[in-house]
C-alpha cells in the first residue's frame, strides 16, 4: 500500500499550514496518510520526536514516502540514519530542509552528532526531492543547496515563498503547495 507520512515544523501541528491541503491531495491518489502531531513541539526533542515518528511510520518500506518541513526534515533524516540496512523507503521530500542548528539553542539537541548523509542516502529507493525558497528567513538557500549535494537530490527553488510555513513574523499562510504533489 502506498503510504506518506507529513513530519510538520518546529511549533507545527498536523492541522497547520500546507499540511491538511497535502494530505487531501495525497489521498486522492491514493496514498494512506498521517500527519502525526509530534511531541512537545514548541521545546522539540529529538529523543521525543524519533519514537514519534518510528511510531507513526510503523514498518517502513519501499512504497513509504517520507514529507518533512523545516525541522521535520532534520527528523526524518536522522530516522533514515538508523534505519537498518535491509529497510529503505520509496523517498523523502524536503521542504526547508536544513544540516545543522541555525543558530537556535533550542534545536541543539537534533545536532549532537553530525549527520550521515552516506547512510541516509542510501535508504531512499528513488531518492530526495528538496523543495527550497529564494527568500527563507529562517533557512538560507544554501541549505537547499547542501542537500542537494549531499543527497543527490533534486533541487526545487520556489521564487518568493519564504518558509512555506503558517502566518508568523508577517509572513502570508501557505496552505498549498503544489510542488509537493507534483515530487511524487
Amino acid at each position: 500500500m502506498k503510504r506518506a507520512i507529513i513530519v510538520h515544523c518546529w511549533g507545527g501541528t498536523s492541522k497547520y499550514a500546507w499540511y491538511p491541503w497535502a494530505k487531501t491531495k495525497l489521498e486522492e491518489k491514493g496514498y494512506q496518510v498521517v500527519v502525526p502531531d509530534m511531541p512537545n513541539t514548541d521545546d522539540p526533542q529529538l529523543a521525543e520526536w524519533l519514537p514519534a515518528l518510528k511510531e507513526a511510520v510503523g514498518q517502513p518500506d519501499e512504497e513509504l514516502i517520507l514529507i518533512g518541513h523545516s525541522l521535520g526534515t532534520v527528523a526524518i533524516m536522522r530516522f533514515l540514519e538508523e534505519l537498518p540496512e535491509s529497510q529503505r523507503i520509496n523517498k523523502a521530500i524536503l521542504i526547508a530542509g536544513f544540516t545543522d542548528q541555525l543558530g537556535f539553542k533550542e534545536l541543539e539537541n537534533f545536532f549532537e552528532t553530525r549527520l550521515d548523509f552516506e547512510k541516509i542516502k542510501s535508504k531512499a529507493k528513488n531518492g530526495f526531492i528538496i523543495i527550497q525558497s529564494d527568500n527563507d528567513p529562517f533557512v538560507s538557500e544554501q541549505y537547499g543547496n547542501r542537500l542537494k549535494e549531499e543527497l543527490g537530490a533534486s533541487l526545487i527553488v520556489k521564487h518568493d515563498a519564504k518558509h512555506m510555513s503558517g502566518a508568523v513574523d508577517g509572513e502570508a499562510a501557505c496552505l498549498k503547495l503544489p510542488e509537493v504533489i507534483e515530487s511524487l
